[in-house]
């Protein structure tokens, strides 16, 4: 049976971190499907085509990587999926915390393993959220997010 990972958020946008995490997670599993959850409530920076361009550019070399888009349950797109891993980044003790209750809940639920990678040092300091700040505020991005989102 194929090893396969589900690595969810929204991207808004795609940074070098999340970019990180996923190429390192290539040897770790047969395919990784980067997958854009869609919340109706939420407002965007970039559209959700342009997050889904962003990612697939950054992989174009990388077969085992895939990306879609999803509404709902994360655990309802893996069975979906057939995927069973959920793949996700650290950058620190908060986000321990707020995935291991996610990661529990989900293995209680569905059987669903999240596999945990601790971010590089050199992008542990990034997040969406900075990145849009600084893109709200003119500020140069270049330097967090891969090349494909730099183009904006």
């Amino acid at each position: 049976m194929a090893k396969i990972a589900v690595f969810p958020g929204s991207f808004d946008p795609v940074t070098l971190g999340h970019v990180d995490i996923i190429r390192r997670g290539v040897p770790l599993f047969d395919k990784i499907v980067v997958a854009i959850g869609v919340n109706a409530q939420k407002t965007y920076t970039f559209s959700l085509e342009e997050r889904k361009r962003f990612i697939e550019e950054s992989f174009k070399d990388f077969p085992t990587v895939s990306v879609v888009t999803y509404e709902g349950m994360t655990v309802d797109l893996c069975r979906k999926l057939g995927a069973q891993f959920l793949l996700r980044g650290l950058r620190n003790a908060t986000d321990f915390e707020f995935e291991k209750a996610i990661a529990q809940t989900n293995h209680e639920l569905t059987g669903i393993e999240s596999v945990f990678l601790l971010t590089a040092p050199n992008t542990s300091y990034i997040s969406s959220s900075i990145v849009r700040d600084v893109i709200k505020n003119g500020g140069d991005y270049s330097l967090l997010v891969p090349d494909s989102v730099r183009v904006k």
